[in-house]
């Protein structure tokens, strides 16, 4: 029997690679699902922790129900729990993202020597949330290892992901993409709640 400190404000190494697990979400998570947002989606973004944009505390109502539609409607909407629930992520297969944002294939500036092929067929993962005070723990990299084996099965190929780098850098997410081995795809820019932003698009092949 494993005997595991509870009260612990980090979870050790053992912990993440033998008691978490990774599963699909569902409605009984909502609320720790919103916690988790809460705590790096507020009006303070810390660029070296990483940060959701908007301010989840601001409206608790809304935001809510827009984490509950996703639980409901996404095919690929993931949660890192053991005793609770200490991440999530939401990833949205081509249609469903298309359906939200219906001009994305074309808003985005495109490198000039990326294969468009890869447009066919793919998912963008579109939050990633861990815990403030555990991010850079794996618990994101677990997450994604569900991700991939669940897209090879499905015979999605390839994952676009965005990160910000303006009006405010997200660092943290900069290094994920990097230690994830995506290369660089595009950029495009984006209005949204009357702020504009710049987002770097990201692309990754699975294999």
């Amino acid at each position: 029997m494993v005997v595991v400190n509870k009260t612990s404000v980090e979870l050790n190494h053992f912990i993440l690679k033998k008691l978490l697990r990774v599963r699909k979400a569902n409605k009984n998570d909502l609320n720790e699902i919103y916690g988790i947002a809460c705590s790096v989606g507020s009006s303070e973004k810390v660029s070296e922790q990483g940060f959701l944009v908007d301010d989840y505390r601001s409206n608790p109502k809304f935001y809510k129900k827009k984490l509950l539609k996703g639980i409901n409607s996404l095919d690929h909407f993931y949660v890192a729990e053991y005793d609770k629930i200490y991440g999530f992520m939401m990833t949205y297969t081509k249609e469903q993202w298309l359906a939200d944002n219906p001009d994305w294939l074309t808003d985005v500036y495109w490198r000039p020597d990326f294969d468009k092929s890869k447009l066919e067929n793919f998912v963008v993962v579109d939050k990633t949330a861990i815990k403030a005070d555990l991010t850079g723990q794996g618990i994101g990299s677990l997450i994604y290892t569900r991700l991939l084996s669940d897209l090879k099965s499905e015979g999605i190929h390839n994952i676009f992901a965005e990160t910000i780098i303006s009006p405010q850098p997200n660092f943290a997410s900069l290094q994920f993409r990097k230690k994830q081995k995506y290369s660089l795809a595009g950029m495009r820019y984006e209005d949204y709640n009357n702020n504009l932003y710049t987002d770097l698009i990201y692309h990754k092949k699975v294999e």
